[in-house]
């Protein structure tokens, strides 16, 4: 008998375990479930169909000039499905700019098809994250806390969007949040196998997006601060052979390609480097060449510097820049962005914060000075695209917002309370669903979210399946469209006519979001002539659709 009691007191505890491992897992199979829908839902966007053709030239050929202004661990991600299954089976022909679109890429024989061979990828990575954030909040306060965390991060319209993507976002997200778990928690344990393994992921890293060097910098330098004075010189000798291994995995990612580089002396604001040219700006004449490893990763990393500086044509609350920025950009981004669920939990947990009612570990300390950096130097950069440039943040939020739970939990009222937001949250989520990508809170409404933010923040190309299915219901109609993205119509089958920017006609015209905003036009209001017809609808929050008389 005390045998049989033994055993069912010890499968009582595994079975409560199995229990609880149901939500996390239901939690993961939500998100997923969502990308998916969004993946057979979303017409390839502006960037993907060049990182894929820039992906497939790095496997077939070990080059890296195609679009070089981004590293190439994620496109070679993205595209070794195909790599490694079926490389010949789509063509992909970059037909040059067209109107006010820099590119645009024909797809052969079905775009569709190919969202499914490499999109997935990123679903992949996604789900990494999710298990890292869960298991971080877990460690650093609770299981119910990491709960909390992954609900709000299974319903995050951001996050379902850009790990639905063949783009390089979604990797960037995952290893700057991996890499700064691996900094904090390394100054604990300032093991080798620990200082390898931080290495490894700040590499990684580095070949994942061109915003990564200043928080590698400051992982290295928090791993070298850290501990006793006497110990010191030791971990910063495992900073500087984690810094090695980093820069080994940079050129290894390139092949072991070494090659000369350029530096010239320059504005930044000025004209654009071209090929392996570095501008530098100091004031003496500088013309210097000499030959460095992964030559392609320092002259891309260079490109991206002065792009930074001179910027693009940007659109913010009705007023088009057609160079510079705004330091306020960012800032009115994710507050229109991302869910007022959110930012009310990130706002009850640094009350709680700073009154000392709760106290989190050194670590979580520690981890919140890599979002706050990153945010910071996003202000400064004349770079104004998209919420997704500071997408590495969010995660760093979701895991803020989870330091409130073992607080709320004890009271019942802030329970209810904690879990109607998660509710709501998903509600609200799913207003926009499956075109996670033009979210916007509940107070902008979709009608004239064009008239704060566009672009990637709104409308990046997404909605020429919604058109397809709308031209099958309109089949006799006289269609005119003024699309902004990077695909050709034709690829999806869309036999609407193309709409200049000086063109005037009668009938049904269908405008992208982006142009109706102006923000890459010529003439900025080229397009806003056809608000003063009904708007009959709009397809995929993205599409305007008019009758003009």
């Amino acid at each position: 008998m005390p045998a049989a009691v033994e055993m069912i007191g010890s499968a009582a505890p595994a079975n409560r375990r199995r229990g609880l491992a149901v939500i996390p897992i239901g939690l993961a199979a939500l998100f997923a479930g969502q990308c998916f829908w969004f993946i057979g839902t979303q017409s390839f966007t502006y960037d993907e169909g060049a990182h894929i053709i820039a992906g497939l030239d790095a496997w077939r050929r070990g080059r890296f000039e195609q679009w070089n202004d981004q590293p190439p661990l994620g496109r070679l991600l993205l595209t070794a499905p195909l790599a490694l299954t079926r490389p010949d089976r789509w063509q992909l022909e970059n037909l040059g700019p067209s109107g006010a679109n820099f590119w645009t890429i024909a797809i052969r024989p079905d775009p569709l098809g190919l969202a499914w061979h490499t999109r997935p990828v990123n679903v992949a990575l996604g789900l990494v994250l999710a298990v890292l954030l869960w298991a971080t909040a877990r460690r650093l306060f609770s299981e119910g806390a990491a709960n909390l965390a992954l609900a709000l991060f299974a319903c995050s319209p951001a996050l379902i969007a850009h790990f639905s993507l063949a783009t390089v976002d979604g990797l960037a997200t995952v290893l700057c949040f991996a890499a700064a778990v691996a900094a904090a928690s390394w100054r604990t344990h300032p093991s080798w196998w620990r200082t390898l393994g931080a290495g490894l992921l700040f590499g990684g890293f580095l070949v994942s997006k061109f915003s990564a060097p200043p928080l590698v910098l400051l992982a290295l330098g928090l791993m070298t601060m850290s501990g006793p004075s006497s110990e010191r010189a030791s971990r910063g000798a495992k900073a500087a052979a984690a810094a090695v291994v980093s820069l080994t995995v940079v050129w290894a990612t390139y092949h072991w390609h070494v090659g000369p580089v350029t530096f010239r002396n320059g504005s930044l604001a000025g004209p654009y480097a071209r090929g392996q040219t570095v501008i530098v700006p100091v004031a003496r004449r500088l013309n210097l060449t000499v030959a460095l490893p992964a030559p392609e990763f320092i002259a891309a990393l260079g490109g991206v510097a002065q792009h930074g500086v001179r910027g693009q044509p940007t659109f913010l609350m009705g007023e088009v820049k057609t160079s510079g920025g705004w330091r306020r950009y960012f800032p009115i981004v994710v507050l229109l962005k991302w869910p007022l669920t959110v930012w009310l939990f990130a706002g009850a947990a640094f009350t709680l914060l700073v009154t000392g009612r709760i106290d989190p570990p050194s670590e979580f300390k520690v981890l919140m000075l890599f979002p706050s950096v990153f945010f910071a130097l996003a202000t400064l950069t004349n770079l104004n695209l998209g919420d997704r440039y500071v997408l590495p943040v969010y995660p760093f939020l979701l895991l803020f917002c989870a330091a409130l739970w073992n607080r709320a939990r004890a009271g019942p009222a802030a329970m209810v309370l904690v879990l109607a937001l998660v509710g709501c949250q998903a509600a609200d989520a799913f207003r926009y669903a499956p075109d996670y990508l033009s979210y916007f809170n509940v107070f902008v409404s979709s009608g004239e979210s064009y008239t704060l933010l566009s672009d990637s923040n709104l409308d990046w190309g997404q909605g020429l399946l919604a058109l397809r299915e709308y031209e099958r219901a309109h089949p006799d109609s006289a269609i005119w469209l003024a699309y902004f993205g990077g695909v050709d119509p034709a690829s999806y089958a869309i036999r609407a006519s193309t709409l200049g920017e000086h063109d005037r006609v009668r009938g049904t015209v269908v405008v992208s979001a982006t142009h109706l905003s102006g923000q890459y036009l010529k003439n900025p209001a080229a397009y806003r002539w056809l608000l003063q017809y009904p708007r009959k609808t709009i397809l995929n929050h993205t599409l305007h659709v008019f009758e003009v008389p």
